[in-house]
């Protein structure tokens, strides 16, 4: 059984995710869609799409090849459109690709919506939801801001449930102010990203730290920043285009978790320097902290 977390509104969302815009090769469609099939027949049932990614169809027909039922499987998908009409009409058009309601829908960004106009974009959201188009799915938003947050909270009658962002041991001191907004209104946070310390920052001060805990359990370091996140309370959204290595993802749904003390050692050395990646949202009119970037 795959790791859950339970969402404000009830459900129970796969704590780890296989997104299919993160790299470009799966671009190409045909690869999305049987990579899809993979990921979900190796037990990872949850499948993070959006528009942008121009994959929903071969989310879509993933789902179809992998003999799994709807009912077994958690899509997200990201909206980018703006006025009430077009937001009607394209979340049509992602229900037609993806050949059913998705479970979640998320707000891309927060310049999707014209400036000073999150709220009144959110109630375009929840009248989908009132009129059926995206009857029983979830809403959500991605790399908001504290401002961006209170915006939609301030009219909300249907709470956002998942906030997904840039999210590991290097930006959390950046984002205390939008953790403590996301616990306070129950938020749950989907991390994209997770594995950027090795990935994007290798040789941080977090390498000796990850190397003493894989080396301890077994695994490598990849594996241990999975789990920290999950245990975090967070969705783990992360990719791979090798069959051997998605296979190799899935084990984490069965895999014993950290202990305390490696999970405070990680949070403790991760918050000493600051280093995001994606910083083409979270960054303006969101002044990063005054840390080192630990290079």
């Amino acid at each position: 059984m795959p790791r859950t977390i339970r969402l404000s509104d009830g459900k129970q969302i796969p704590a780890l995710a296989w997104g299919n815009g993160s790299s470009g090769l799966l671009a190409s469609g045909e690869m999305a869609s049987s990579l899809g099939a993979i990921v979900l027949r190796a037990g990872i049932t949850h499948i993070d799409t959006a528009q942008g990614y121009h994959t929903e169809a071969e989310t879509g027909e993933s789902l179809k090849a992998s003999g799994l039922s709807r009912g077994d499987v958690w899509i997200t998908t990201k909206e980018t459109k703006t006025t009430p009409e077009d937001v009607k009409r394209s979340v049509e058009e992602s229900i037609a690709r993806l050949g059913s309601i998705p479970d979640l829908l998320l707000i891309h960004n927060p310049f999707v919506p014209e400036h000073g106009k999150i709220g009144e974009f959110w109630t375009y959201l929840e009248a989908l939801v009132h009129d059926g188009t995206l009857k029983g799915c979830s809403l959500g938003f991605s790399n908001f801001r504290p401002k961006d947050i209170e915006e939609v909270m301030a009219v909300a009658t249907i709470k956002p449930v998942c906030h997904q962002l840039e999210y590991h041991p290097y930006v959390l001191t950046h984002l205390e102010p939008v953790l403590a907004l996301q616990e306070k209104y129950g938020i749950v946070t989907e991390a994209y990203g997770p594995l950027t310390p090795i990935l994007r920052h290798p040789g941080g001060p977090l390498k000796p730290v990850l190397e003493k805990i894989s080396q301890r359990l077994g695994v490598d370091a990849g594996t241990v920043l999975l789990l920290w996140t999950m245990q975090k309370g967070a969705v783990a959204v992360t990719t791979s285009t090798k069959p051997d290595n998605i296979k190799k993802l899935a084990t984490l749904n069965s895999m014993e978790g950290l202990s305390q003390e490696d999970m405070e050692e990680i949070e403790r050395v991760g918050k000493t320097v600051h280093f995001r990646h994606y910083k083409e949202h979270m960054t303006k009119d969101f002044p990063s902290p005054d840390l080192p970037d630990g290079k």
